[in-house]
């Protein structure tokens, strides 16, 4: 039988405390508190960057070819939509949808108000998963038919500037030469709260782009592509680019949001600081708790240094009481984290200004692999900070201890 385990259960199974229950009680209560934060923290940070990153990507895919003469502008500069090109995205693994799209910058005219829109024209080839899931009214068109759509998809946002609604037909002004305009009819009204795409973009039949522009049915602003997982998208991005036309370039959706990416970023440093701070609370508590327990079972351990029983024995019982500690403090801070966590994905109390945090509520993601994760570099770190005050009992003397009352 392990000797120092049965004397740290003899401990633990002890009701009467002199001094040392509301201590211990402290120490439990710390840790718990402390990892109920660190796991709203993480969850709520995990949430925020899948949201925003689920919004961009649905907006704009994980990856876009277009003409290397484009850059960053609105406008799209027309290349072809090969079969050289069809084959290429076939061939390569990890994507999982490609479609056709272009960009035009655009106003809409109301009686009272204006506003600047870029219209992106999407095909058949669309992937309508994610707009559907934002959708809040009316219906998305099928760019499928013969004949081109009159029909566009505007954000929530766009339509309370210029109180419009789903069939309200609006007057789209393209600032060419001559200037253009469009007659076309609400047919349905997004909302992603991400304000920097809700200001701007709607969505409407690429055909108009492509007669705007003169282009032929075969000439397109590029295409956006959608992998299988977010992690590999660099690799792929690279297969792509060497595999493309030197007329035609590659870019990631990180690529082209650098300052909305590095903003996400900069909350995994947040988290960082925050599961440093926690993890301090927790062992402080911890080590004073354990000092405390020693103080008190003075007569214990000299008693059992003069059986015979060496330091690191009497050390491991104390570690073992610590870590029973530990886990009943780890037990309730994961009811209490992963309950409220739970609440606030459920229900949504907590709110924000979409306007800032680019969505209306706290979001939230419950990531088993980082609970776990959590839980054992909290439990692993306090154990191994608990080591170095049980030193204090390799200086302990029996012949004293025994007869300390």
């Amino acid at each position: 039988m392990n000797f120092s385990l049965f004397i740290a259960k003899r401990l633990i199974g002890k009701k009467e405390y002199r001094f040392s229950k509301p201590i211990i009680r402290i120490a439990i209560t710390a840790i718990a508190l402390s990892l109920s934060v660190m796991l709203l923290s993480v969850t709520i940070i995990n949430g925020f960057q899948k949201d925003i990153k689920d919004k961009v990507i649905g907006f704009s895919s994980h990856i876009q070819i277009t003409s290397i003469v484009q850059g960053n502008s609105y406008e799209s500069v027309a290349m072809e939509f090969s079969d050289t090109l069809h084959s290429v995205l076939n061939n390569i693994e990890g994507i999982s949808h490609y479609h056709i799209y272009a960009t035009k910058a655009g106003i809409i005219k109301t009686k009272d108000e204006i506003q600047g829109i870029m219209l992106k024209g999407i095909s058949k080839d669309f992937n309508y998963s994610f707009m559907q899931s934002k959708l809040v009214d009316g219906f998305l068109p099928q760019f499928n038919l013969e004949k081109k759509s009159n029909e566009i998809i505007i954000s929530k946002t766009i339509c309370d500037k210029l109180k419009l609604a789903v069939n309200d037909k609006i007057q789209l002004y393209f600032v060419q030469n001559p200037v253009r305009v469009r007659s076309l009819t609400i047919s349905g009204i997004f909302d992603t709260g991400v304000a920097e795409l809700d200001e701007v973009i709607a969505f409407g039949d690429i055909r108009h782009i492509q007669k705007l522009n003169k282009w032929s049915s075969n000439q397109i602003g590029g295409v956006e592509i959608l992998l299988d997982k977010d992690d590999n998208i660099e690799k792929i991005n690279q297969e792509i680019l060497y595999s493309l036309p030197y007329e035609l370039n590659s870019r990631t959706v990180i690529e082209n949001n650098p300052q909305l990416f590095d903003w996400l970023e900069l909350q995994n440093l947040n988290v960082k600081v925050i599961l440093f701070l926690m993890l301090i609370v927790a062992a402080i508590n911890m080590i004073t708790a354990l000092f405390i327990l020693i103080l008190e079972q003075t007569q214990l351990i000299g008693t059992l240094k003069s059986l015979g029983a060496t330091n690191w024995n009497i050390r491991k019982v104390f570690l073992y009481h610590s870590t029973y500690l530990i886990l009943k403090g780890l037990f309730y801070g994961n009811i209490i984290g992963i309950f409220l966590a739970y609440v606030q994905k459920e229900f949504k109390i907590i709110a924000l200004d979409p306007q800032t945090y680019y969505m209306s509520f706290i979001p939230i993601h419950l990531d088993l692999f980082s609970i776990f994760a959590i839980n054992l570099g909290t439990i692993l770190i306090c154990v191994l900070i608990l080591i170095i005050p049980t030193y204090l009992i390799s200086k302990i003397n029996p012949i004293n201890t025994i007869r300390f009352e």
